[in-house]
């Protein structure tokens, strides 16, 4: 079994839990590794991510947690860095980069549309809130044209890893995190298909690893991970064993949630 999990958040973000209580948790499962991945600053949302000020103190809790526990469990200070987060990366031990939002040039013409954020002269519609926030968007800044905005998310995605310096593809298809059933869209749609692999060919080409992601089943959203099997069979055709399973648990209840259904989807022949 699948004893190691890096895609964790805490209390320094969304999460529920303080990073001790998801180590003790960790140890109660008997990981071996815990690697923490609060989200990155974003200066034109803070409701869900790390507080400027407490991105040092972060750093240092994990460093101390690190010596506490050594010997017991290995543990790793990473980040989930947002497309549009400009913090640096460097200090960590890994990265994980996402995309959140789709970013459009602000049209005084449009509606503000609720749910989504006027900052600097852009609006930025998050893809994970909830469905009426992209149907809302969708009509008003897309011309009602659920693919275009498809477009717009994977353009972004394609380009992360150079972005953020990221080492694993974070949720790579998020903007089906409500589209179970096809509720929003047709995800076997021609041209959504092509977005889909142009993106997955461009992170590819760049070496990184994508996650399997089980948070959105974890908490109700999604019967399968992301990405959906098919760019999961895709990623393993071209390039085999660039998959590691996440959690992306938000409280000690939901580590390595849902690992020994889906670890076998990670071992290639």
């Amino acid at each position: 079994m699948i004893t190691k999990d890096l895609h964790v958040h805490t209390t320094f973000s969304d999460g529920r839990n303080t990073p001790e209580e998801m180590v003790l948790a960790a140890l109660d499962l008997k990981m071996t590794t815990i690697g923490f991945s609060d989200h990155s600053y974003t200066a034109f949302d803070e409701s869900y991510c790390m507080k400027k000020a407490d991105i040092p103190v972060y750093k240092a809790q994990i460093s101390e947690l690190k010596k506490k526990y050594s010997g017991q469990i290995e543990i790793l200070c990473g980040i989930e860095q947002d497309y549009y987060s400009d913090e640096p990366t460097e200090a960590y031990d890994y990265v994980i980069g996402s995309v959140h939002y789709v970013r459009i040039p602000e049209n005084n013409s449009a509606a503000n549309v609720s749910g989504c954020i006027s900052y600097n002269g852009c609006i930025y519609i998050p893809v994970d809130e909830s469905p009426d926030i992209i149907k809302n968007a969708v009509k008003e800044y897309f011309d009602n044209d659920i693919y275009a905005f498809c477009r717009a998310y994977y353009e972004t995605v394609s380009k992360v890893t150079e972005k953020t310096n990221a080492d694993i593809i974070g949720h790579f298809d998020l903007i089906e995190k409500f589209n179970e059933g096809c509720a929003l869209f047709d995800n076997k749609n021609e041209a959504y298909v092509s977005e889909r692999k142009k993106s997955a060919d461009s992170l590819l080409a760049g070496g990184k690893i994508f996650e399997i992601n089980t948070g959105a089943i974890s908490r109700g959203y999604r019967s399968f991970p992301y990405p959906c099997m098919e760019i999961i069979d895709y990623i393993k055709s071209k390039a085999g064993d660039r998959l590691i399973l996440s959690s992306d648990s938000h409280s000690c209840e939901t580590l390595l949630y849902d690992f020994d259904k889906y670890e076998s989807f990670i071992k290639t022949s």
